[in-house]
């Protein structure tokens, strides 16, 4: 059977537009079911043939966290629900991560043994992919969240193929004694929990040159590093692309005898190719999108959504924890 991904329609900075384009091209290219959430009479015209599930007061993308729970009509609320009660598979947001965050923790719960859930992105490295987590969710953590963070991101690595991944704890040095009060006794606890799994203190710069696998931190960290990496791939696209124009004929001759290159090159450096991030610790297969996702964003997203669910995530999680 094909994967029911729900779709919040109104979720997002380019809402309900580029949602509803990303349905129908995800539609197209992806073998899945999308359920869509949204306001009734537009998605019966602009998608027809989906299955709609009509959705009244919707959440603003500056939404507080607890509006999720309060507007019970709203397409993320419905989506949501619609998980719980296993009506979908999974559930695609490009809304706040507030509320989508809290709306999952609540209406879904925890997996057993998790504290506090989180939010995992694979980043490009030499090695293929490194597991970022948290990536925006935690702003404060407790050292015990952090190896919560750990067990998560080493059963999604291993879902993407690493037979024995290691962990890194995100730092300002490699040294034991660096960091904060938190990530010393976080460096403690990972060391005495998930033993040989646990490589160590890593630095920024580690994260994309595949020392490790998973990489671990806060979210206020883990955000402002993904959104470094965004900004630095544009910046090599842009500088490369203009280095070409500027060095004369043979430069533009050998830029298009290498054009295949450069555009896996391209795709390796576009968040768009990302889709979105798991919110691994919850009881359901969640994916929050970029909230200024396009349709290949959201087209993407849903990949991820129905990767999680025909690789069986949560149950990975949940030997992992064991």
């Amino acid at each position: 059977m094909k994967p029911r991904i729900g779709l919040d329609i109104m979720g997002g900075d380019r809402a309900p537009s580029e949602i509803i384009e990303g349905a129908l091209l995800a539609s197209k290219d992806l073998d899945v079911d999308i359920v869509a959430f949204g306001n009734e009479s537009m998605l019966k015209q602009r998608l027809p043939g989906f299955e709609v599930v009509p959705s009244g007061d919707d959440l603003r993308m500056d939404s507080k966290p607890l509006e999720v729970l309060r507007k019970r009509s709203s397409s993320m609320h419905l989506g949501l629900e619609y998980l719980k009660v296993g009506k979908i598979d999974a559930f695609v947001s490009a809304g706040g991560t507030g509320p989508l965050f809290l709306g999952s923790t609540s209406i879904l719960g925890k997996l057993e043994g998790i504290e506090r859930p989180a939010l995992a992105v694979p980043v490009p490295s030499i090695n293929g992919f490194t597991i970022l987590i948290d990536n925006g969710a935690n702003v404060a953590v407790r050292p015990e969240h952090l190896v919560d963070f750990a067990i998560m991101g080493i059963a999604y690595a291993k879902i993407l193929g690493k037979r024995d991944p290691k962990v890194g704890l995100l730092n300002v040095g490699e040294e034991e004694i660096k960091g904060t009060d938190t990530v010393k006794e976080a460096y403690r606890l990972l060391k005495d929990r998930i033993g040989q799994a646990f490589y160590g203190n890593v630095e920024g710069r580690d994260i994309n040159t595949g020392v490790v696998d998973v990489v671990v931190t806060d979210g206020f960290v883990g955000n402002v590093a993904m959104k470094t990496m965004e900004g630095v791939g544009k910046l090599v696209a842009a500088v490369l692309k203009r280095s070409v124009k500027e060095t004369g004929f043979l430069s533009m001759l050998g830029a298009l005898m290498m054009k295949k290159a450069f555009d896996r090159f391209k795709r390796l450096l576009d968040a768009r190719e990302y889709g979105g991030a798991f919110i691994l610790g919850v009881n359901g297969i969640v994916v929050k999108a970029h909230g200024n996702s396009d349709r290949l964003a959201i087209k993407n997203a849903v990949r991820v959504a129905a990767e999680g669910v025909k690789m069986k995530l949560l149950d990975m999680i949940r030997g992992e924890i064991k």
